[in-house]
């Protein structure tokens, strides 16, 4: 039985309201994803679940709790080694894909790595792009590409880190249904075939229901168990489903 990629224990995370008010965004959350499984979490809008996303990626502090990464304890880090951790380790598409519309598809894709100082491998990344059918337009602009494109080479981005695990926040939300199920085809096979752990928010039950487990969150809470999905399709990660 492998380890989980990412453990969460604990967490909790508030806010102040508009009024002055403690808006309690996460309360006492635990959460764990393995590798080879695409793991969703869902539930109303301000449920808690984008703060669930963002303390578990280190884009947000919780006020208690502690998150581990891999072998990596994020929540104790100071802002430069989690920036370092994220920017290293982490892979991260979001709804609105961040490309820089002066830049080539190639340029955006390899862009990170760059400004990190790191040797791009030209083979890695033509094997990306021809896994995402983006081979014919790497040197075309965002300008140039259909959402499907632009949000695929968001994919490439991420997946060109080598990264431990892919954060997802709403991806399918700015997608044609035919797009977005593209992309969540693309998202079950980072899964099942490239044994990553893959973590998405989404309130599109289409996502969900293609899922190996589902998180439920209301009002800052887990409501229940994770929920096992695709119980016919084992992941191949081979850590628990449940």
């Amino acid at each position: 039985m492998s380890d989980p990629v990412i453990e969460a224990s604990h967490l909790r995370r508030t806010f102040r309201g508009p009024q002055g008010d403690r808006v309690v965004a996460l309360d006492d959350v635990s959460f764990e994803a393995y590798a080879g499984q695409l793991t969703t979490i869902t539930g109303p809008s301000g449920s808690g679940k984008s703060t669930l996303l963002q303390v578990l990626a280190g884009l947000d502090r919780p006020d208690s709790g502690s998150v581990r990464i891999a072998d990596h304890e994020i929540t104790g880090l100071g802002d430069r080694a989690l920036a370092a951790l994220r920017r290293r380790r982490l892979g991260f598409v979001f709804q609105s894909f961040n490309l820089i519309s002066s830049l080539s598809a190639r340029d955006n894709i390899t862009l990170p790595l760059e400004l990190d100082g790191r040797v791009v491998d030209d083979s890695r990344l033509a094997e990306l792009a021809e896994a995402l059918g983006l081979s014919d337009r790497l040197d075309h602009f965002p300008g140039q590409l259909s959402g499907g494109q632009q949000q695929r080479v968001a994919v490439a981005r991420a997946l060109l880190l080598d990264p431990d695990v892919v954060f997802a926040d709403e991806p399918t939300g700015a997608l044609d249904p035919e797009a977005a199920s593209q992309l969540t085809d693309l998202l079950i096979a980072l899964a099942h075939r490239l044994d990553q752990a893959v973590v998405v928010v989404s309130h599109d039950p289409r996502v969900a229901e293609r899922s190996d487990v589902v998180h439920r969150m209301r009002a800052g809470r887990l409501v229940a168990e994770p929920s096992l999905v695709r119980e016919d399709e084992p992941a191949s990660g081979g850590g628990p489903r449940s």
